[in-house]
């Protein structure tokens, strides 16, 4: 079973790594500020996600940028972070392959987060990654029940209910856009698993990009059984892509104190 196990304040955590994705430039935000820098509550919104990898213990954690790099590089400098430089947007899957060098020294089971999912809960991630090591499998995945499944990739699952696939909108069919299971994007993974199926990603797709999401069907392939965890508050997974995202989020997280 890939990773040790922490005794950290009377919880149990087993060590993963974890990659943050940042590399986006948000178009949707009509602003040049790199989407994840964009500010709630007075904080780019990156900084609540590294603050959940950092309680989580993660270790490395490596941040993908790409769009306006430098000027993320320079707000997080003096984190422990390691940078990877995503020089070409070709899609999710290409951003967290960049990583593989970054992660070579680790043997640790890998954790993707996203640099504009600024709600997710460390108690939550805890108990996924937990769940993730319990269940012995090389690949879990975060999901939830949305009330507008609408521009969220949808879970598909066989008669046994097993996990087949995720489809994205653009390439669901009309019965697969009712599905309300949604994937949140966010994984735990066999590191090893992850890259050698990376590098056998093929784009395509309506988007001509390598999804990261791919990995599921690929696994499927494989015979290997796709985990899940699901989480009960589809908000903890809100993905910040517009403006008024950013201010569905901030009011949330002033309502919660």
């Amino acid at each position: 079973m890939a990773g040790r196990i922490e005794k950290i304040e009377s919880d149990y955590l087993y060590q993963v790594s974890a990659i943050i994705l940042a590399a986006g430039k948000g178009t949707r935000m009509k602003s040049d500020i790199p989407k994840v820098l964009h500010e709630i509550k007075g904080k780019p919104m990156i900084s609540y996600v590294l603050k959940v990898a950092g309680s989580l213990m993660c270790n490395p954690i490596a941040v993908i940028v790409g769009y306006q790099e430098e000027r993320i590089r320079d707000y997080l400098k003096g984190k422990k972070v390691i940078f990877v430089s995503q020089k070409e947007q070709l899609g999710t899957g290409h951003a967290v392959l960049q990583s593989e060098n970054a992660l070579k020294n680790s043997e640790n089971d890998v954790l993707i987060l996203y640099g504009d999912m600024p709600l997710l809960k460390v108690q939550t991630l805890k108990e996924f990654i937990g769940d993730h090591m319990i269940s012995g499998s090389m690949l879990s995945i975060l999901t939830t029940r949305a009330n507008d499944p609408t521009s969220y990739g949808r879970v598909v699952r066989g008669e046994d209910f097993k996990i087949l696939k995720i489809v994205e909108e653009k390439d669901a069919s009309e019965e697969e856009k009712n599905i309300a299971e949604i994937n949140s994007g966010i994984y735990c993974v066999n590191k090893n698993f992850l890259f050698s199926t990376l590098r056998r990603l093929k784009p395509e797709n309506k988007q001509g990009e390598y999804y990261l999401t791919d990995i599921v069907a690929k696994a499927v392939e494989k015979g290997i059984e796709v985990n899940s965890f699901h989480v009960g508050d589809e908000r903890e997974v809100i993905g910040v892509n517009t403006v008024d995202d950013l201010k569905k989020v901030e009011e949330i997280m002033s309502h919660a104190g």
